[in-house]
């Protein structure tokens, strides 16, 4: 069997693999960064990213028979297209079972992973999301404080490129921001007439990581206000592993990158008491090899990266790797979402918007800010923005005949859509195990996900819809429709927790470096590391978690 050596093993091409390659060569590490799909190259690989709708088949719309055999779950995740199909995993071959309640897992297994169709949005927690389990005893304690993470969200979004307002908001922090992309006129309305009415409820740009300054050192142009970011940005205007981290990384001469490469397990020598490396399954021949490293950084997402742990069984670890807790693969979250309300807003009929922004707007937490104050814990926020519907409301509009198809040629009425967020709970009843009865296409076991909203998850989701109504027809709109219950789990795609931090060895994963309690060459720094889930999109952390983690490693390992 080959056998490879290098520094450090980076499991893993997303959101926080790509960075940590990036992070741990750039300080000399000699770094194998592997990933179980294919190679996507940036800019050629983005093969269908200025085709036309004509040019498609389906004209954008995808073959529907296909993709009710084949990605009968994805294609419900909003974001997959024909353009952009192929990113995402089929079902047919990458199955998984839900045990309790539908829960809908959309993937991407490439180079990249969802760091090329993610949605962008990006914001610090506040000091109050760090504390909340500690205050209100729900969950256990985080070892770190946002002062912690602070400096490392600095670092991050210099380094990634974030454009945002500075708000001056203690509920969602400043950080280094790019300048704004700006609100439009009804938006801007909507923001004046909410903070008459509703002190305390802000209106602002969505902090979002596209560009709209270049970054020249790295080869990236500002956005081009396209809003077709999940096919792949040959601009680099917004970040991706491909569009920064990949090319940073491999431009040290410190980096061998292997795609097509199936981490089956982490190898851990009971012996020694330590994590020796990787076997690795070549996804197209199947043979298998040895990566051996002196530490390994697991990024795989966070239900990928906690499946490989409780893969990776050995004398010490009967139940998977550093899991003397017994707690890996419970306490998983995601965001409560529904489509709150959407509601039709007079006037404004003279004016609309160039281009199509790649952002919206978002409405910070405003529930539990400075005291408890409701019969639920934690919050939401809102995200959405206001907008013009295009003739193809024609598709659910009652009409006939020429004077049909000539309103449809001029621009609907001014809509204002408000999607919460809420908060999860974790819960050890939530939980992923392996399901050796079944096995995907790669020959690794499936999933079975466990997971249920609780109660204060649905009441959230319930004063959120009240909230939003109430917000609409203050400011003189009509209510078209919405929701007072969350789309399935796995809808925000924020899947969070399985291997948490903690303070305590008996009841969590990792420390509050990233660092497992029971094998400390081996770090998890993505999603599943988490012991909360805040209201707002966790990406930003993660990546914040996994710099700073980086930094500990090589000061730990290789100083």
């Amino acid at each position: 069997m080959k056998v490879m050596h290098y520094d450090a093993i980076v499991v893993g091409s997303g959101i926080t693999g790509g960075l940590a390659a990036k992070e741990l060569t750039a300080k000399g590490l000699k770094v194998a960064l592997i990933e179980r799909g294919k190679n996507i190259p940036h800019r050629t690989g983005y093969k269908q990213e200025f085709t036309p709708p004509w040019e498609l088949p389906f004209r954008g719309e995808g073959d529907k028979a296909a993709w009710n055999s084949d990605y009968a779950i994805q294609q419900g995740s909003g974001q997959m297209n024909e353009w952009n199909q192929e990113y995402w995993v089929k079902d047919s071959e990458h199955p998984y079972t839900s045990t309790s309640e539908p829960f809908t897992w959309y993937r991407g297994y490439h180079l990249g992973g969802r760091s090329l169709m993610w949605g962008r949005q990006c914001y610090r927690w506040s000091p109050e999301d760090f504390n909340a389990n500690a205050k209100d005893g729900k969950a256990t304690a985080w070892p770190i404080q946002y002062d912690d993470v602070a400096p490392w969200y600095s670092y991050v979004e210099k380094f990634i490129g974030i454009s945002g307002s500075r708000d001056g908001l203690p509920v969602l922090p400043d950080g280094e921001f790019q300048p704004a992309i700006p609100l439009n006129p009804v938006e801007t309305h909507l923001k004046s007439e909410f903070a008459k009415s509703f002190p305390g409820r802000h209106v602002i740009i969505g902090r979002t990581a596209n560009l709209t300054e270049a970054q020249p050192e790295l080869g990236r142009a500002p956005c081009q206000n396209r809003n077709i970011c999940s096919r792949g940005c040959s601009f680099g205007a917004y970040y991706s592993t491909q569009s920064a981290a990949l090319p940073t990384a491999q431009a040290t001469g410190n980096l061998t990158l292997l795609t097509d490469s199936i981490v089956e397990q982490l190898n851990y020598d009971d012996d020694a008491k330590k994590l020796t490396g990787v076997t690795v399954i070549d996804r197209i021949t199947k043979e298998k090899s040895v990566v051996n490293a002196k530490i390994v950084f697991v990024c795989a997402g966070a239900f990928n990266s906690v499946a490989l742990m409780l893969r990776s069984k050995s004398k010490t670890f009967p139940n998977g790797i550093a899991n003397s807790s017994g707690v890996l693969g419970k306490y998983i979250m995601d965001h409560a979402v529904a489509l709150a309300a959407v509601g039709e807003i007079p006037g404004f009929e003279d004016i609309y918007y160039e281009g199509n922004r790649p952002t919206g707007i978002l409405i910070p937490r405003f529930i539990n800010v400075d005291q408890q104050e409701t019969d639920v814990a934690r919050g939401f926020v809102y995200q959405g923005g206001a907008y013009r519907p295009s003739w193809t409301r024609a598709l659910n509009s009652p009409g006939l005949g020429v004077s049909f198809k000539e309103a449809m040629r001029q621009p609907g009425n001014w809509r204002f859509a408000m999607t919460c967020f809420a908060e999860c709970l974790p819960n050890a009843e939530n939980r992923i195990t392996l399901d050796e009865t079944q096995r995907d296409v790669d020959g690794l076991p499936a999933l079975k996900i466990q997971f249920k909203f609780g109660e204060n998850e649905l009441k959230l989701v319930e004063r959120a819809h009240k909230e939003a109504v109430a917000m609409i027809e203050k400011v003189g709109g009509r209510v078209l429709f919405g929701m007072s219950k969350p789309s399935p789990g796995g809808t925000a795609i924020h899947e969070m927790g399985g291997a948490r931090m903690g303070l305590d060895p008996k009841s969590s994963v990792v420390n509050k470096h990233n660092q497992a309690h029971d094998v400390p060459n081996l770090f998890i720094t993505d999603g599943a590391c988490m012991a909360s889930s805040a209201s707002q999109n966790p990406s930003l952390t993660y990546m914040a978690l996994t710099a700073r983690a980086a930094d500990y490693a090589h000061k730990t390992f290789f100083s």
